[in-house]
């Protein structure tokens, strides 16, 4: 244990060290930086390269997983807590999480889900935890930490072409694929025992990685506090909302919008219209935030998100949270954080996913700038 904390202490000095010595070089200078033997198509780009900048370590130098291992919920009580955040992805009837105490140190986890190739992705400078269908050229590949950061958030690789894609909006940025967008799963931040409760015969990614990494501990202390400034941040900033204010982003047919935590957590449930679409947005206490304590288990509680259509089965539902739970006011059913009835007429019925997440508002709007905020009646 002492040897993985030496490696640890000096893998983050030096990171600090890389960051101050490379923190100035943008463009082709950076992305040559962080790896000198790129195959990527440099002449192709949508952006402007000067946005691009190293993040401290080079490529793969945050290791993406590759190969990953699972244990079984009852195993994984070994060592998650209750109130850990996980990312939750269920697809074609099978359920995995993703605990963000292990993807916090490699940021991609691929992997298939339901017999579908998928990246598991979380950016902490963005909080941003979004899952692709890891297909490149409808070819399966793997996808990896470029060791490069655009508005402060994570630019991947994919090991196909070696273009640069934007985490937060699944975009080829440069090289032979920019133009083109990964295909996105919805999945949410949820407790660990909100997964257990919800996907009882699901699975959970093993601290059995390869790796020599801290898991459990926050290598970010502090960060997600509404009063800090985003790291390495050199876009516009929106002053509709404190930086690093968390919101929930809703993506539905070119429309967004924003609804920020600081009303989601009074609310608890807030239903709404977006572009015609009828939608519920869920905000349950749960999970502990990843970038709060040194230990993510001790840290504040953030809570667990969900968004979903509010039509079922050809009728509108409400909602409201009344005795600390979610029930419909058409038939009084009991709603869980993942859309799933657990209670009363609709017992076992599934709400929609709606395309959604949870963010610093920063990183949200200088993706998103034309979102609407959602304001309380």
């Amino acid at each position: 244990m002492k040897t993985i904390n030496l490696f640890i202490k000096v893998l983050i000095l030096s990171v600090i060290f890389s960051v101050i010595r490379i923190s100035a070089q943008t463009g082709i200078e950076a992305i040559k930086r962080v790896s000198p033997d790129w195959k990527t198509d440099l002449t192709k780009y949508n952006v402007n390269l000067d946005e691009l900048m190293g993040g401290g370590p080079p490529r793969d130098g945050i290791p993406a997983i590759i190969s990953p291992n699972f244990v079984s919920i009852q195993k994984a009580k070994d060592w998650l807590k209750p109130q850990n955040p996980v990312v939750a992805l269920e697809i074609n009837g099978e359920a995995k999480a993703y605990p963000l105490e292990i993807l916090i140190w490699h940021e991609i986890a691929n992997d298939v889900v339901g017999g579908v190739p998928v990246a598991v992705t979380f950016c902490p400078l963005c909080y941003s935890a979004i899952t692709f269908e890891r297909k490149v050229k409808d070819e399966p590949t793997f996808f990896g930490v470029s060791g490069l950061l655009r508005n402060s958030d994570l630019v991947m690789y994919d090991h196909l072409t070696e273009s640069l894609w934007q985490q937060f909006t699944g975009e080829a940025i440069v090289g032979e694929m920019t133009g083109t967008k990964l295909n996105i799963f919805p999945s949410q931040i949820i407790s660990f025992k909100q997964f257990t409760e919800s996907y009882p015969n699901g699975s959970v990614l093993s601290r059995e990685t390869g790796f020599p990494r801290e898991y459990g501990r926050n290598p970010y202390v502090g960060y997600d506090d509404i009063n800090q400034t985003p790291f390495l941040f050199r876009g516009k900033k929106d002053g509709r909302l404190p930086p690093n204010e968390k919101v929930i982003g809703v993506k539905q047919e070119g429309h967004h919008k924003a609804y920020p935590y600081t009303l989601t957590k009074k609310a608890k449930v807030i239903n709404d219209d977006i572009n015609g679409l009828k939608v519920v947005v869920f905000h349950l206490d749960g999970a502990t935030s990843a970038l709060d304590k040194r230990n993510i288990s001790e840290s504040k509680i953030s809570g667990s998100t969900g968004v979903f259509n509010r039509v079922l089965d050809g009728k509108e539902l409400t909602f409201r949270f009344d005795d600390g739970q979610i029930v419909d006011n058409q038939t009084a059913s009991h709603w869980n954080i993942t859309g799933k009835a657990i209670g009363g007429k609709l017992k076992g019925k599934q709400l929609k996913n709606v395309l959604s997440g949870d963010y610093f508002s920063f990183a949200w709007f200088v993706f998103m700038p034309d979102s609407e905020i959602y304001e309380a009646e």
